[in-house]
């Protein structure tokens, strides 16, 4: 028995009719009848195709506000028919019940309802009932029923036609039914999210767009990106991008984010390598290279300046992967683009999600994002000594580099410039050890600098290394309950110390 079945009757009922006249066009001249709502059934007849409304079908009128038009056994009987069942099809003839081959339909826009800011009543008018209950009902009896449930599936339906007509493989019907429970539970999710708000009382994420990565972080491991790169990034120029190349862009994004003057970081391994503040991006760009030239190799840049010829001609001198600015001069990406496989992305202005979460063994844990950025105000003087004015820059500096390593993390600064940092380390006292001597390996006088802890120092171990070192000022969260030893330490040697009241682990 084949399993090619051919369309002989479509219903049709969608809020966007956008590029549906080019369907229309194909099934009418395969000779297949249309039934449909309101405003679609109009839209069809402007066409010029005959077209049944729904309420001759039913008998039945829309009723309570357009809300019931479809929910009506003349309409589902036809749908979740079985053809080659017997009993289905004696109930058909009792009933008078014609059968639809084919369900076209979009679903009211819930999500872009609740983004613009609607009231609650405008919200729940556009919870779509008739149309996500045809999009079920179609999917579910998929042997013998074609569903298109949003626009997304009009070109490979267009296909379709174009290849065979009106008539269908089960392999074609049984992909329709998947995007159309894909379309159906991304529906589902946005809605129970919007009325779950903040009670998280369940996990409900969904993602329509999917990219097949190269690997995962390593070559024998499958991955893919679940989201949509192209509402944050214009990729003009390189390869794909990356598993890898994802965790760092995702780390060069939050922690360019912390700062308002012009800076230029450059990150590996999720952590910041160099980074400086400066008065024009190529100065940034020289300050931030000059942290760490060796680790800035096969790097992702990322800066929050338009980046010019000046500060390409310096970029284009090392090996880099990616670069992330807002902008970039064209006389820059002359430059930049002469290396084929550099990704360079212009970032767009949006919104990020302001929670986070990642999987855990059987589960997903979710938080929210770690958004506390200090200011002058948080800091709070322990110390006799008081920081100076830019001691302060200097230590507010330090304090969003720190944030945005991964803990246990300490760093060095001076000036609005990263000399070094120590991360990922499993105690305090050697995350300093490690930045002390990377700063040194690279020429830099930590006479006068400022150290930055993501959490508190549990014993003055740290504070006392930093002073051997001529470290002059320190910020940390405060809370442990040996602090007054390192406030002691620092009374007793002319350091001033500042706590934040945020700890900012990063694991």
């Amino acid at each position: 028995m084949s399993t090619n079945k051919k369309i002989k009757k479509a219903l049709i009922s969608v809020f966007n009719k956008n590029g549906l006249d080019v369907i229309l066009s194909r099934l009418n001249d395969e000779g297949v009848k249309f039934v449909s709502t309101g405003g679609t059934r109009q839209f069809i007849e402007s066409l010029g195709y005959n077209c049944q409304a729904v309420e001759d079908l039913t008998q039945y009128p829309s009723i309570l506000g357009g809300r019931v038009k479809t929910l009506h056994p003349k309409i589902f009987g036809g749908i979740l028919s079985r053809r080659d069942f017997e009993s289905d099809q004696a109930e058909l003839a009792r009933y008078e019940i014609d059968e639809i081959d084919l369900v076209i339909v979009d679903l009211y826009p819930f999500e872009d309802t609740v983004k613009s800011g609607a009231d609650e009543v405008s919200c729940i008018e556009k919870i779509d009932i008739g149309g996500i209950s045809l999009i079920r009902a179609a999917a579910k009896n998929y042997k013998d029923v074609v569903i298109i449930p949003s626009q997304e599936q009009y070109m490979p339906f267009l296909d379709m036609l174009t290849e065979h007509g009106a008539v269908t493989s089960l392999e074609e019907r049984r992909w329709l039914a998947k995007q159309a429970f894909k379309v159906s539970s991304y529906y589902d999710s946005s809605i129970f999210n919007y009325f779950d708000g903040e009670d998280s009382s369940a996990f409900r994420c969904a993602a329509d767009t999917m990219k097949t990565l190269r690997y995962g972080e390593n070559p024998h491991q499958k991955a893919a990106f679940y989201g949509d790169l192209e509402s944050m990034f214009d990729q003009i120029h390189g390869k794909e991008i990356s598993y890898n190349n994802l965790l760092d862009i995702n780390a060069a994004v939050e922690l360019i984010d912390e700062f308002e003057d012009l800076t230029f970081a450059v990150l590996k391994h999720n952590n910041a390598c160099g980074i400086a503040s400066r008065s024009s991006v190529v100065e940034a760009w020289q300050t931030a290279l000059a942290c760490d030239p060796v680790s800035a190799f096969g790097g992702v840049l990322v800066t929050n300046g338009v980046v010019d010829k000046a500060t390409a001609l310096e970029i284009d001198k090392i090996f880099f992967e990616v670069i992330i600015a807002p902008d970039y001069d064209v006389d820059a990406l002359e430059i930049l683009g002469h290396k084929k496989n550099r990704i360079i992305l212009v970032r767009k202005d949006i919104s990020l999600p302001k929670k986070q979460f990642r999987s855990v063994l059987n589960g997903v844990l979710v938080q929210e994002k770690d958004l506390k950025v200090e200011v002058l105000d948080d800091l709070k003087v322990v110390t006799e000594a008081e920081p100076t004015d830019s001691q302060l820059l200097d230590l507010l500096f330090a304090n969003k580099v720190v944030k945005n390593s991964k803990s246990n993390a300490i760093v060095l600064a001076k000036d609005q410039q990263l000399f070094a940092s120590g991360v990922g380390q499993t105690s305090r006292v050697d995350a300093l050890k490690q930045a002390i001597e990377k700063a040194k390996a690279f020429g830099f006088d930590l006479n006068g600098a400022v150290m930055a802890s993501d959490a508190f120092f549990p014993f003055a171990d740290c504070v006392e290394l930093a002073g051997d070192e001529g470290i002059k000022a320190v910020i940390q969260p405060g809370g442990s309950i040996r602090d007054q030893e390192s406030f002691d330490y620092c009374n007793a040697n002319g350091m001033s110390m500042v706590i934040t009241g945020f700890r900012h682990f990063k694991h």
